[in-house]
């Protein structure tokens, strides 16, 4: 892979290659986050807070701080371990890989992979992750650790190049955030936050989980061709003929074959297992008393127990289904090796906890210094001061919003500074809180696949290290960064186009909005 890309491509995946190592570049960050923030503190760089007022009832002023003050600089050396053990996907990572490395040490991932294919034509591959790979957003942070490793894998059975199956997985997953059929977690937390903003301008304003069904289930619908057409057209042909190497190439050996009476019998023991663990997340959920319905939250909130389980249920079901397959197709022979198993899947992840260590400490850091936030709010300062049309003021924001995303990772963190300003501001050049939202909800997916400060972009890394060992964090950029352009592009003239035509968002939601009469 490493050199085999033409063109503008090409040179960005030599010239990201050429780079340290990624944990070096996070600490290189570090050194340059603190000089910043020294400079920002002298200056008295700030901005007044959205929300939050001081005693004297004006705006809460946001001050840069310096990470050399005493009280950082205590923080950084004390809090070191929480640091980096609350670091956000850490837990996810740990927990489901532990039950997805019995899943794929016992053979249960690869034969799967090579019954689904093995029949299956190849020009629908594409399409068909991608397509799962956004409907998997519902599983929140699952997603990345589950679907992404097992679409190279599909690839890789089925005789194509399994870091263009990451490249299709990681742009439905994160390039397409937002985009889904159904609502879910992020419609809840989303519009939990745009309910808080829309009632300085409309008390009685009252946010509706599904205000952008429509628009979410069009974008999963215009972006699933996008990906099909930048992995098959743009990134498979520039990687050329996939050769595979050590222990990758094992686990499509053979991808022809059919199964043999012990795979058939592990594949029917780990559908019955896997038949098991969802009707009990369904009893969990459904069931009288249910643990996993917050009957007290408001009706858009009730699920979210739900979602939160969705890590552990992973772990639980890929762990009873290896087990199961294993224990019939004769590649567990006791529970020792179901630790042994384990122990080698926590072993994988080595890199990656080192890599951790680097970006969950410039992650905090950039917290601690109020950096994010002062650009955050400035950003949003910028737009209400335009002036710009509805298309082209909703335009805009899609577009600050994806700058910003290469900046501060998280949507929830991003939309609670912005919303205050965006919501009511757009509400009062008569833009509905659902419309503003939906404008945010774009440009916070295009770009989280092309910045490394994404908290999963070391992990989709080390997936792809896993195929290509050669596979740098240029060569990742630079496959990720048509998706992100054309995602970018299709988004942001959805935007525009739903304006235009007027469209619905989603039921008793529409693109304008008019005040209340005093």
């Amino acid at each position: 892979m490493a050199g085999s890309q033409k063109g503008i491509l090409g040179w960005i995946e030599k010239t990201g290659n050429r780079l340290p190592d990624p944990v070096f570049i996070f600490f290189y960050l570090i050194i340059a986050l603190i000089v910043v923030s020294v400079v920002a503190a002298v200056a008295g760089y700030s901005a007044a807070h959205p929300t939050q007022l001081d005693a004297s009832g004006a705006p809460l002023m946001i001050d840069a701080v310096s990470l050399m003050s005493a009280d950082n600089i205590q923080k950084l050396w004390v809090d070191m371990p929480k640091t980096f053990t609350h670091f956000h996907p850490l837990g996810y990572v740990l927990v489901v890989m532990l039950g997805a490395g019995v899943a794929e040490r016992t053979g249960l991932f690869a034969t799967a992979m090579r019954a689904g294919v093995r029949n299956a034509p190849k020009f629908l591959l594409t399409p068909m992750v991608a397509l799962v790979a956004m409907i998997g957003n519902l599983a929140a942070d699952a997603a990345y650790v589950v679907l992404i490793p097992l679409a190279g894998v599909l690839f890789a059975a089925a005789g194509r190049h399994p870091v263009a199956g990451i490249g299709a997985a990681f742009a439905g997953v994160s390039g397409g955030f937002s985009a889904n059929l159904l609502p879910g977690q992020l419609d809840a937390l989303l519009f939990g936050i745009t309910e808080a903003a829309a009632e300085a301008i409309a008390p009685a304003w009252d946010a509706n989980i599904a205000g952008n069904w429509y628009f979410i289930a069009a974008m999963t619908l215009v972006f699933l061709p996008v990906i099909w057409f930048v992995t098959d057209v743009i990134i498979e042909p520039r990687m050329g003929k996939y050769s595979p190497e050590g222990s990758s190439g094992k686990m499509i050996e053979d991808g022809d074959k059919p199964l043999t009476p012990e795979q058939k019998k592990g594949m029917r023991r780990a559908l019955y297992a896997t038949m098991a663990v969802c009707l009990a997340w369904v009893a969990f959920t459904v069931g009288p008393g249910t643990p996993l319905i917050d009957e007290a939250a408001k009706p858009e909130a009730r699920l979210s127990p739900f979602y939160r389980s969705l890590v552990a249920g992973f772990f639980v079901l890929f762990l009873a289904a290896g087990w199961a397959y294993g224990a019939a197709a004769g590649t567990v022979k006791n529970h020792r090796d179901i630790v042994d198993m384990m122990t080698g899947a926590m072993g994988d992840l080595a890199y990656y906890l080192v890599l951790a260590f680097a970006a969950a400490h410039f992650v905090a850091m950039f917290a601690w210094s109020n950096l994010g936030l002062i650009f955050a709010v400035q950003g949003a300062d910028a737009i209400q001061n335009s002036g710009l049309s509805m298309p082209l003021t909703l335009g805009l924001l899609v577009l600050l919003t994806g700058v910003i995303n290469l900046f501060v990772g998280s949507a929830s963190a991003k939309w609670a500074l912005l919303a205050p300003v965006l919501v009511p501001m757009l509400m009062l050049l008569n833009v509905s809180p659902e419309m503003t939202t939906a404008a945010y909800r774009v440009g916070d997916s295009a770009t989280n696949i092309i910045t490394p400060l994404m908290v999963y972009f070391p992990l989709i890394l080390t997936f792809c290290q896993r195929w290509k060992p050669d596979f740098g964090l240029g060569s990742l950029t630079a496959t990720m960064l048509p998706y992100s352009f054309f995602l970018m592009l299709t988004g942001l003239g959805m935007v525009v186009g739903w304006v235009y035509f007027g469209l619905p968002l989603g039921p008793g939601s529409g693109i304008e909005y008019t005040l209340p009469a005093e």
